[in-house]
């Protein structure tokens, strides 16, 4: 335990004198280093949870959370009785079919990739269905579109126009084969706030995608929708079972290589931004051992007064670690209200700089998303008051070791 005169102390070398003001800067580099490191760490902790939670989010919104691909025979309708065993479990199956395909009018051509619903299976789509910023699913029938916000912008196209898509699919004529192509109406415009997706992707009735891409039974997929999306690992391995002469995938199978990037890159920068706290914690180390240094014939009076060693390390201990507490408290905070407020920041130093913080074709997402996680803070606090913890031993246990003899004899 800390005693009263060790804390009173302490607390007074912490207030350097006039004349120490290079001992004062190097506390202040010391304190606003950790500070610094903690709040950034923080954040980008913060702004990577909130990345990865968006993106699931989005995916789950537009994709299945299992997916079902013939191998070699057709999914049977039949198949679907099977599924009632699972009822509890899944919210929903619809057949769909995924290709691609290319959009043409007057001024561009683009590639896309088509999916196909039949119209009461889109309007279960949550994503699309509450993105809607023109038109009208109800309008989704025979030889019409969805497509989404950035394709609009690109092509230059609002609701009620016609455009022509290609499809992969060929006509044999007498002058050779050529792709089918039929002319469509839009009918909506949606916004899923994923660019990528907006950009490359849109929606078709199922019986104009049967007769355009000429399909088969086995380019039907079924897609299955859960109650409980965390629960797609148990339930997969159940439809495995009931399908077991097609292939059964899961959200997180099709994006396992994604979400493991993102893994990677967090923990490589939650090491990378902890030296910078190493790094401030050497200044503490810097600090103490000069702070040792001026205080000398102090130790000594005190070692002859009777103050023993332990009490001169906890003396200097108390010190650093104090710098080190409160750096970390304040980066805490800092850090906590630069996350909860990230988008407003963001929008800000854009504003002011005139510069993309967040580029959304390069991040998918219309906004900085944000995810303060608990757990996240506890860890980068814990480490934080450790290596503050480390970095005080060796000049406490210098200041213990000092002779007071020989400190006050060469004073």
């Amino acid at each position: 335990m800390i005693s009263k005169i060790e804390r009173t102390i302490a607390f007074r070398y912490l207030k350097p004198k006039k004349k120490e003001g290079f001992l004062k800067a190097i506390s202040v580099f010391s304190f606003t280093g950790i500070a610094l490191g903690v709040a950034i760490l923080i954040i980008v902790m913060s702004v990577m949870s909130g990345f990865r939670t968006e993106l699931i989010n989005k995916i789950l919104g537009f994709n299945p959370h299992i997916i079902v691909k013939p191998y070699d025979k057709k999914i049977n309708k039949d198949d679907l009785i099977n599924l009632n065993i699972l009822k509890d479990n899944i919210s929903r199956t619809a057949f769909t079919f995924s290709g691609q395909g290319i959009l043409i009018n007057k001024k561009n051509t683009t590639g896309i990739l088509v999916r196909s619903y039949l119209q009461n299976d889109i309007d279960k789509i949550d994503l699309i269905k509450e993105g809607i910023i023109d038109g009208s699913l109800n309008l989704f029938n025979e030889n019409t579109i969805s497509i989404g916000k950035e394709l609009a912008i690109s092509l230059d196209l609002i609701v009620g126009d016609e455009i022509t898509l290609m499809s992969t699919s060929n006509l044999q004529t007498p002058f050779g084969n050529l792709p089918l192509q039929e002319k469509f109406t839009i009918s909506s415009v949606f916004s899923t706030g994923l660019i990528e997706f907006d950009q490359n992707v849109i929606f078709m009735p199922f019986e104009n995608a049967n007769s355009l891409f000429e399909l088969s039974d086995m380019d039907i997929d079924l897609e299955i929708f859960l109650n409980k999306p965390d629960q797609v690992q148990l339930v997969k391995e159940k439809v495995q079972k009931i399908f077991s002469a097609h292939y059964v995938y899961s959200w997180a199978d099709l994006n396992k290589s994604f979400f493991g990037a993102l893994k990677v890159e967090r923990n490589v920068m939650f090491i990378i931004l902890t030296l910078i706290i190493i790094v401030a914690a050497f200044n503490i180390i810097s600090g103490l051992t000069i702070l040792v240094k001026n205080k000398t014939k102090e130790i000594a009076i005190l070692r002859t007064l009777g103050i023993s060693k332990n009490s001169i390390a906890k003396i200097f201990f108390v010190i650093g670690f104090t710098i080190g507490l409160f750096a970390t408290i304040t980066g805490v905070i800092i850090g906590i209200l630069f996350s909860y407020y990230i988008e407003e920041v963001r929008v800000l130093i854009t504003s002011i700089f005139n510069i993309k913080l967040f580029p959304e074709e390069i991040y998918f997402l219309s906004q900085m998303p944000s995810e303060i996680n608990l757990g996240y803070i506890l860890i980068i606090s814990f480490f934080s008051l450790l290596i503050t913890f480390f970095a005080t031993i060796f000049p406490s246990l210098s200041a213990a070791k000092l002779d007071p003899i020989k400190a006050l004899k060469y004073e």
